[in-house]
């Protein structure tokens, strides 16, 4: 009987006669080609390093999508705050009689009255809502471009974004002191950090023994 051609040159002649087992039979197939890739222990050890463990209660177990909503809605709200300024706007010119000596000045119509009458506090005020602006602007490049959900891009400008929220908030209220506003917001900010930073393990023993050593006798 007549062999067929051969697929590579190399190989023993393809015999249909011969069963499965014998030399040259067909159930002798050539190799598959193996795919070299990081194995899962490596890609858990650098989601560990970047996120601080893995896991569904860890950072890291986010979803990038989720993400990009919440990056969305922070920059929605950042910008909807610094162009609706506390306290409003001047309706028409106003002049303010002098005291201890000052000239009269005269507020014009459609400037911002925090600025006017509380500068430094509006300065504070405009100054988290560009830099919330600008981080959740930034969180939201670095998950578009793929960037990992546990880079310092990713965690760092969300810890900022949103603690930039609360600075915005407690600044408005007049009757606080803007040092004290000052340290709420970089508290905040500590905290953040410390939530999408620490492992589960960590941050769990971290809350109990803050909460819980003083009831234990």
């Amino acid at each position: 009987m007549e062999q067929q051609p051969r697929v590579y040159p190399n190989a023993a002649p393809f015999n249909l006669e011969a069963g499965p087992g014998a030399a040259g039979g067909g159930g002798v197939y050539p190799p598959l080609p193996t795919h070299h890739g990081p194995s899962a222990n490596h890609q858990q050890q650098q989601q560990q390093q970047l996120g601080g463990g893995t896991g569904a209660h860890s950072w890291v177990g986010n979803d990038a999508n989720t993400l990009l909503v919440v990056a969305a809605l922070i920059t929605t709200l950042t910008y909807q705050l610094g162009t609706s300024i506390p306290g409003g706007y001047w309706q028409q010119d106003t002049t303010s009689a002098g005291r201890d000596g000052k000239p009269p000045v005269t507020y014009r119509a459609g400037d911002p009255i925090m600025r006017d009458l509380h500068r430094p506090r509006y300065w504070v005020f405009m100054g988290a809502s560009w830099v919330g602006f600008a981080s959740s602007m930034v969180m939201t490049l670095s998950l578009l471009v793929r960037m990992p959900v546990g880079s310092r891009h990713v965690r760092w400008s969300f810890a900022v974004a949103y603690s930039s929220l609360v600075l915005t908030f407690v600044v408005s209220q007049p009757k606080t002191h803007l040092s004290v506003d000052i340290i709420v917001w970089l508290a905040v900010l500590a905290l953040l950090w410390a939530v999408v930073s620490l492992h589960p393990d960590r941050r769990a023993r971290a809350i109990r023994d803050l909460c819980c050593d003083g009831r234990e006798t």
